[in-house]
């Protein structure tokens, strides 16, 4: 994402002007639009045009406008990673009368102005990250068993499924093998296809290609082979970036055991997926070896602010957005503070493997730098959503 211009005051008030250009800019776009925001952007409008002939009908057309809204519902589409803004007119518009509803579609490469009553340091941040051409997907993962395969995309924010593929195999009959090993390569063509549409291997660095049993060893077999035939040297020079690991299952929630694999966080260490994986491993390491160092719960881990004592502090990012204003201003200042005491803070995407275990353990967990054992473990937290 281009940020074209910046004008914040020193009370946090203003404006940025952004352009996006990725299909994970959307993402960033939702987390940082929030109700009560004003977006200034061009927009599709229906519009009835009175023809100048003695019957004076009147016909419908689509029209480009700009126009200024005031937001009051944002909605993010994942798999299209498409974002519509619904809100209410605040300006002069010749189409669109002072306060009448409008959604508009923000779409890639078109600008837009972002106005905000309070720019708070998170949301600041998350702009200037999105606008770090560095901070790109780098990673891929392709989870398969029999008939069953999912394609997906590791960004640092999601983890996208881009395919879904289901093949019906059928099982193998004693003498004839040649229905299911039809329904074999069937299955094997459509995954290969898949990686071919959906895995930029010039931008990818890992694809982790995990199964049970030996699926990904005879599908990675068989690519390789149908690569030689294809001609297709991008597949063949990239053949090092794949990393085959096991796992239980071909669905998506496979590519969280995958993340705890030693062999896996190796070759991961510099994509940038790796970073919440492994402080979210650690953290669990602590909860085991050294509970009193381990806290989750907002009325727990406040605590330790208080205390002084988080090294690291781990948070959803539907905390940092809530609609309720009172609960989105203490975790932002809990964040805030834990920043201030040069605590290391790391926003896990809803959307990302790490982002929904994290949020089994109330969307907000810390380690600390020493140990509170004063807190009783039974002590009843709140429940966040």
């Amino acid at each position: 994402m281009k940020l074209l211009k910046e004008d914040i005051d020193r009370n946090r008030s203003g404006s940025v002007r952004l352009e996006p250009e990725e299909p994970e800019d959307m993402w960033h776009l939702y987390n940082i639009i929030q109700k009560g925001d004003q977006i200034f952007s061009k927009a599709m409008r229906q519009v009835g045009i009175k023809n100048e002939t003695s019957t004076g009908s009147v016909t419908t057309t689509r029209i480009t406008t700009s126009i200024q809204v005031c937001v009051e519902d944002v909605f993010f589409d994942i798999q299209a990673a498409t974002l519509r803004v619904k809100g209410r007119n605040v300006t002069e518009n010749k189409y669109i009368q002072m306060g009448q509803y409008h959604t508009i579609d923000l779409e890639l490469n078109e600008k837009l102005t972002l106005l905000k009553e309070h720019w708070d340091s998170i949301t600041l941040q998350r702009v200037r990250n999105a606008c770090d051409a560095t901070k790109q997907a780098d990673v891929a993962a392709v989870m398969m068993q029999d008939g069953l395969a999912n394609v997906c995309l590791l960004t640092q924010h999601m983890t996208i499924v881009r395919q879904r593929i289901e093949v019906p195999i059928p099982k193998k009959k004693r003498g004839s093998t040649t229905n299911h090993d039809k329904g074999i390569r069937k299955f094997y063509e459509q995954v290969y296809r898949a990686i071919q549409q959906h895995i930029d291997f010039d931008i990818i660095k890992v694809i982790i290609l995990g199964s049970p049993g030996f699926i990904k060893d005879k599908f990675f077999e068989y690519m390789l082979g149908q690569a030689v035939k294809d001609d297709d040297k991008i597949t063949l020079t990239s053949k090092g970036k794949f990393l085959l690991v096991h796992t239980t299952s071909g669905h998506k929630r496979a590519i969280e055991e995958v993340m705890r694999d030693p062999q896996v966080k190796a070759r991961m260490e510099n994509t940038k997926a790796a970073e919440e994986t492994k402080a979210l491993g650690d953290f669990y390491k602590m909860l085991s070896d050294d509970p009193d160092r381990a806290y989750y719960g907002f009325n727990h881990v406040l605590h330790a602010c208080e205390n002084q004592a988080i090294g690291t502090l781990m948070i959803t990012d539907g905390l940092i957005r809530s609609a309720d204003v009172e609960t989105r201003r203490k975790y932002i200042k809990l964040v805030e503070d834990t920043q201030a005491l040069n605590g290391k803070v790391l926003i896990f995407s809803s959307l990302h493997v790490s982002g929904e275990q994290l949020q089994q353990l109330s969307g907000v967990a810390a380690i600390l730098t020493f140990p509170l054992p004063e807190i009783e473990s039974g002590e009843e937290e709140e429940s966040e959503s």
